[in-house]
C-alpha cells in the first residue's frame, strides 16, 4: 500500500469499482493484492445443496464486482489484469465511490452479518442516529420477524441486507 494513498504524484488514490467476470472475484482480489493494490471484497457464508449433498461456502457478497483503492492514473495497469472487464462509471468513466460512502460500508459489513439483497428502486430511507452503524442510511424491512436494513450502493445497483440490532440503532426518517 501506498502511504497516505498518494504515490508522490499529486494524484489521491480512489475507491473504484471493478466489474468482473462471473465467479473471478476472489482470483481477481487476490491477485491485486500480490500486486500492492488495495482491494475490498465483501463475503458472506451461504448454504448450497446438490443433490443430497450440502455445502457451506464463501461468496461475493457483490457478484461480478471488486472494490478497488487506486489512483485513476493506475486504471489501464489494473484493467490489464486478466477477468477485469472495467470499472463501474458514467459515460465510459470510471467513477469513484465517495470515501464517505465506502467508509461506511465496510464499518457497516464488519459489524453485522449480511447477505445480498434484491436492489430497490423506491422505499422509505432511513438512517441510523448511534450504535456501530451511526451514518449508515438504508431501508428497513421486515424478515423473518427481524428488523433489517436494506443498504444500496447507486453507483453498481447492488444492495445487501445487513441484521440490525434495534436496541444499538435509532432510526429516522
Amino acid at each position: 500500500m501506498h502511504a497516505g494513498g498518494n504515490c508522490g504524484r499529486g494524484v489521491p488514490a480512489r475507491w473504484y469499482v471493478a466489474c468482473t467476470f462471473s465467479r473471478h472475484e476472489k482470483v481477481i482480489a487476490d491477485r491485486l493484492k500480490s500486486k500492492d493494490v488495495e482491494t475490498y471484497l465483501p463475503l458472506y457464508w451461504a448454504v448450497r445443496s446438490w443433490g443430497q449433498r450440502r455445502v457451506k461456502l464463501e461468496l461475493p457478497l457483490f457478484p461480478g464486482y471488486v472494490f478497488v483503492r487506486t489512483e485513476i492514473t493506475r486504471k489501464t495497469r489494473i484493467l490489464e489484469h486478466p477477468g477485469i472487464i472495467r470499472f463501474v462509471g458514467l459515460n465510459g468513466r470510471a467513477t469513484p465511490m465517495d470515501d464517505e460512502d465506502m467508509e461506511r460500508l465496510r464499518t457497516s459489513l464488519s459489524a453485522c452479518k449480511a447477505e445480498p439483497y434484491p436492489y430497490l428502486s423506491a422505499g422509505r430511507r432511513v438512517r441510523i442516529k448511534s450504535g456501530p452503524l451511526s451514518g449508515v442510511e438504508g431501508t428497513i424491512v421486515r424478515r423473518k420477524g427481524a428488523v433489517r436494513l436494506v443498504v444500496q450502493i447507486d453507483l453498481i445497483q447492488r444492495a445487501v441486507l445487513l441484521e440490525l440490532d434495534a436496541v444499538d440503532a435509532q432510526l429516522t426518517a
